[in-house]
């Protein structure tokens, strides 16, 4: 019985750990070459897509500090980008990694609460 109990507890464990969510997204200060081969300074907000992988780069240039939050919505992941201290007139760039939940088929980005457009979507 006790065998029975557990192989239940280990399946449903399993299962659990397979549909968890993986959705995260952290500032990074190195990335990889072939990410940074497609940046282009010429573009505020762009986001890189690895193929095959459940993992993007999103790279923000803005004034001042950037924090970052995540919101689902449905099928649709919200990236709230919201900027302070902009006092600054240096114009740094930002990277993010992206991990994604593969139940997510729809990226919109908010900076300050406004959704914005992505001026590049490139895949690597």
């Amino acid at each position: 019985m006790k065998k029975l109990l557990f192989l239940v507890f280990f399946t449903v464990f399993i299962l659990i750990a397979c549909n968890s969510s993986t959705l995260s997204i952290s500032e990074i200060e190195s990335f990889p070459e072939k990410v940074q081969k497609v940046i282009d300074e010429k573009n505020t907000l762009q986001l890189i897509n690895e193929v095959d992988k459940d993992v993007s780069y999103i790279v923000f240039r803005s004034k001042g500090t950037v924090t970052t939050g995540l919101e689902t919505q449905g099928e649709t992941l919200i990236i709230k980008l919201d900027v302070t201290n902009q006092q600054d007139n240096e114009i740094k760039q930002h990277v993010y990694k992206l991990t994604l939940d593969s139940n997510l088929d729809t990226i919109n980005i908010h900076i300050n609460g406004k959704s914005t457009t992505i001026d590049s979507v490139t895949g690597i």
